[in-house]
């Protein structure tokens, strides 16, 4: 049964999106040709469809450029492709509901529509523009937390960030300001919550500047990682060798005493794309048993789901994966989806408390709008 409900869900999701591209590909066509009538339909629809497939193709083995020519493509037609439904179904129901209230000719006319269509094109190229300057900008947000436990962890600083989608569009360009934004803060420690890389280690144009630029990140207690769920799959025995020779310690379902003053624990993935190899998920209570009741506990668990799952023992959970949504409005989605979406929260005084970022760089798309990525500083006390 599952697995004809997988075969189920990509069906339907082909078909959405086969039906939504065959919309917007039609709707700049009958722009198109309102100013070129004799405009070839045939070479119109061999290049949107080389667009619009460019997301499959992407995932199809291929000789390593042609991968990356269409990954490249594929990233940018994501944010296009969004926006360019949203506006023209935005633009078609404002025709459609002008004609209902008689404030319009029914049918519109092919100027009206031709016009409509150029607004939603310049929308469109603006947030795109907007969001490709806006994803490389990285800001910084602080918080400070206070522990109720002891006073063995007051004035420990830390950094947190996660996200870094290794491989991704434009993820390695952003590499350099991230290490420098770091280690301006000079911290006792760094938390990197999850997805250090893009499904797959290859996709890393350079592995070795990327671990020398890592291997700079100075922390007085080390860097520390958990897995997201964008770490796994077939190559995940080189991000493990990756990670060991960026002198970033990754804790799966393992924790590790910082200094004597707090236990800081790294959880694995509950949802691996391809899988950890043989590493599972632990329950909580499973890990934390031999943690000394009076130390503070720190969690790194990268995706901020079932959060009642962490009891009064844990003090602090680090996550990120939601982006905050990335562009608007999938930020609306991602509020609906988890509880803690973005920021800081506590749902009560004996309750843990929760950071989620919101990711120090992008999936997919490489663009930001509405969002923005940032470096966490955090202050215990």
């Amino acid at each position: 049964m599952r697995i004809v409900g997988v075969v189920f869900f990509v069906l339907l999701t082909l078909l959405l999106y086969g039906g939504s591209s065959f919309y917007i590909g039609k709707r700049i066509f009958q722009g198109l040709s309102f100013v070129f009538p004799h405009m070839n339909a045939a070479i119109f629809t061999g290049i949107a469809l080389f667009i619009a497939l460019s997301i499959i193709l992407a995932i199809v083995p291929l000789p390593a450029g042609l991968k990356g020519i269409l990954r490249w493509i594929s990233a940018y037609w994501m944010g296009i492709y969004v926006y360019l439904l949203l506006l023209f179904l935005a633009a078609d129901a404002m025709l459609f509901l002008g004609g209902m209230a008689h404030i319009l000719p029914v049918p519109a006319p092919q100027s009206l529509r031709f016009y409509t269509g150029v607004a939603v094109i310049l929308l469109t190229a603006g947030l795109v523009v907007y969001g490709v300057g806006n994803a490389n900008r990285i800001e910084k947000v602080s918080y400070d937390i206070a522990i109720k436990k002891t006073g063995l962890a007051d004035g420990m600083s830390l950094v947190l960030i996660s996200d870094l989608h290794l491989g991704a569009v434009d993820s390695e360009k952003r590499l350099p300001k991230i290490v420098e934004l770091i280690n301006r803060e000079k911290p006792d420690l760094v938390c990197i919550a999850g997805d250090i890389f893009d499904d797959d280690y290859y996709a890393i144009r350079d592995p070795e500047k990327a671990i020398a630029l890592l291997k700079n990140i100075s922390a007085t207690y080390g860097v520390y990682a958990c897995l997201g769920n964008h770490d796994g799959g077939k190559t995940f025995n080189e991000m493990l060798r990756f990670l060991e020779q960026s002198n970033i310690h990754l804790l799966k379902d393992e924790y590790e005493i910082i200094d004597g003053r707090m236990a800081l624990l790294g959880r694995v993935d509950p949802s691996p794309i391809g899988g950890f190899g043989d590493l599972k998920r632990k329950e909580i209570s499973e890990i934390v048993s031999s943690i000394d009741p009076r130390l503070p506990i720190l969690v790194m668990d990268h995706t901020p789901s079932k959060i009642e799952q962490y009891g009064k023992e844990i003090d602090l959970v680090l996550a990120g994966h939601t982006h905050k949504g990335q562009i608007f409005p999938f930020d609306w989605f991602t509020n609906l989806l988890f509880t803690v979406n973005y920021g800081h929260y506590q749902k009560d005084g004996d309750s843990p408390q929760f950071i989620v970022t919101s990711g120090v760089s992008t999936w997919g798309m490489p663009m930001r709008v509405g969002t923005q990525n940032e470096i966490v500083s955090i202050r215990l006390s």
